[in-house]
């Protein structure tokens, strides 16, 4: 019987293959040829999809990141609803930060070796500034990262909303209304009580600051303590973990405008309006440009007082570059 899914599944591929690529014929699972589009620079070195082997190219990075993103942010957002709705950590924190932190090193193994797994525009933006990430690819990581934060947003609705609206109806809550910004949280994050807009900027700066600087020094083929193979993913999800064991109570360590403006924009479709949108004080653009300052200010720091004074490795080229050099080892 003629599969259906061939006819479809050649166009899609098609999408994917160079121009340059050639069809050899190879044999299926029900022992009958198939066709297989390949790089005749590569070969049939990576899996097939129904017997077709997709091109690596920007776009497959592209969705990567958008699933990782999504990934990461489904756990996360999960872990806050956990939390507000059901109090399920009885206030202890260093729980919700390790799981954030795990959530993190889950997605650096799912995508890591396709895309980097930056998951994060402030990373995204400091790996381009000074670790020679192709500028011609930031903006389609950045949208493909808020993508999959909006989707993330969207996945933990479909997990709690039950769970929300009870809450909201036992506690007389209304989600547009002042009332309605604790279950925000769940989405995305506002300053916490006795902390002002000016400070919470100054605040993700630092926070996001260490978090960089932290992935540089763990990518940096000529720090001797770095590359730490696959368990390298293991310690960026500590590393934050750590950053929102010591500042995450302030704001809810954002750390990341794709954690917080796509999540925040399905808030805003689901019903809570102008706590998203402009946000208590007007807070939402901080989320977005602080850490990406934080990213730059720490990359400065990293590659101009600390990187020049690194014993060196002759044996690797110049990189200070993303999780990818290390997950594939």
């Amino acid at each position: 019987m003629r599969e259906w899914y061939r006819l479809p599944l050649r166009v899609v591929c098609r999408l994917f293959v160079s121009r340059r690529s050639i069809g050899v014929q190879l044999a299926a699972r029900s022992d009958r040829p198939v066709r297989w589009f390949i790089d005749p620079d590569v070969g049939p070195t990576r899996p097939s999809i129904g017997g077709y082997m997709v091109r690596e190219n920007v776009w497959g990075e592209y969705l990567a990141e958008m699933i990782g993103t999504a990934f990461l942010l489904m756990v996360g957002d999960s872990v806050a609803a956990m939390a507000i709705v059901y109090n399920a950590f009885s206030g202890d924190y260093w729980g919700i930060c390790i799981l954030w932190g795990l959530g993190v090193t889950m997605a650096c193994y799912l995508v890591g070796a396709i895309s980097g797994a930056h998951l994060n525009p402030a990373v995204t933006v400091a790996f381009a500034v000074y670790g020679g990430f192709p500028w011609r690819k930031v903006p389609g990581f950045i949208v493909s990262q808020v993508i999959g934060g909006f989707l993330g947003g969207a996945l933990t609705y479909a997990l709690f909303s039950p769970a929300i609206n009870a809450y909201n109806a036992t506690h007389h809550a209304v989600r547009n209304a002042a009332s309605g910004l604790t279950t925000s949280g769940i989405f995305f994050t506002h300053p916490n009580v006795g902390i002002t807009t000016g400070h919470a900027f100054m605040d993700e700066v630092i926070l996001t600051g260490a978090l960089v600087i932290g992935i540089l020094a763990l990518s940096d083929a000529y720090n001797s303590n770095g590359q730490l193979g696959k368990i390298q993913p293991l310690i960026v999800g500590l590393l934050v973990a750590m950053v929102g064991g010591f500042g995450g109570e302030l704001e809810a360590w954002a750390l990341n405008p794709a954690r917080d403006l796509g999540p925040r924009i399905f808030a805003w479709f689901a019903g809570w309006g102008q706590n998203a949108f402009p946000g208590p004080n007007g807070y939402w653009w901080v989320p977005i440009v602080a850490p990406i300052l934080g990213g730059i200010v720490a990359g400065a720091i990293y590659n101009f007082l600390l990187r020049p004074f690194m014993p060196g490795n002759p044996k690797r080229a110049k990189v200070a570059g993303p999780v990818q050099t290390t997950v594939q080892a």
